[in-house]
């Protein structure tokens, strides 16, 4: 199967921070957020980046995200810890070879993925609590180079196509 097959069986629709996505999953129950609104326990989407559209966007969650690689391709994570540290992991089947078939990325911590090569790189990520959009936050020139000045050069172009606008 190639990416434009996934994305019509899998009923994809471009994501905001690029790739694709279908959220596939939201928990019935639900708990009761600092903000009193009610919020899912947990949600689910299928997530695909793809040749045309290679890049997920530096972007953090308040929530802890679990992330599962499904197939295709490698994908590329570049995380950014709050004590200012870099760590890049790499999604993939090559167990062997370093990669990994699980990530969980911690709530507050910046993320972006990519695909570096092939046709399409599929995974599955649960949120935790569920996702709900006002947890989340484009990241912004300022605040990059704030704290993660020394990476500057590797990360500006996980920014490339965002603008204050669009990250309102």
């Amino acid at each position: 199967m190639d990416a434009a097959q996934l994305i019509a069986k899998l009923q994809l629709e471009a994501h905001p921070e690029g790739g694709y996505f279908r959220r596939s999953y939201t928990a019935e129950q639900s708990l009761t957020s600092a903000d009193g609104s009610p919020r899912a326990l947990a949600s689910s989407i299928f997530y695909l980046l793809t040749r045309d559209s290679p890049t997920g966007r530096l972007h953090r969650n308040r929530s802890d995200i679990l992330h599962f690689w499904q197939g295709g391709a490698p994908l590329h994570y570049t995380l950014l810890l709050p004590d200012g540290a870099l760590k890049e992991v790499v999604m993939g089947p090559d167990l062997a070879g370093g990669q990994q078939l699980q990530l969980c990325v911690p709530g507050g911590w910046w993320k972006a993925s990519q695909l570096r090569a092939g046709d399409y790189g599929l995974i599955s990520e649960v949120v935790c609590p569920g996702f709900d959009f006002r947890d989340h936050t484009f990241a912004v020139e300022a605040d990059i180079r704030a704290s993660y000045g020394a990476y500057w050069p590797q990360l500006q172009p996980l920014l490339a196509g965002r603008n204050a606008e669009e990250q309102g």
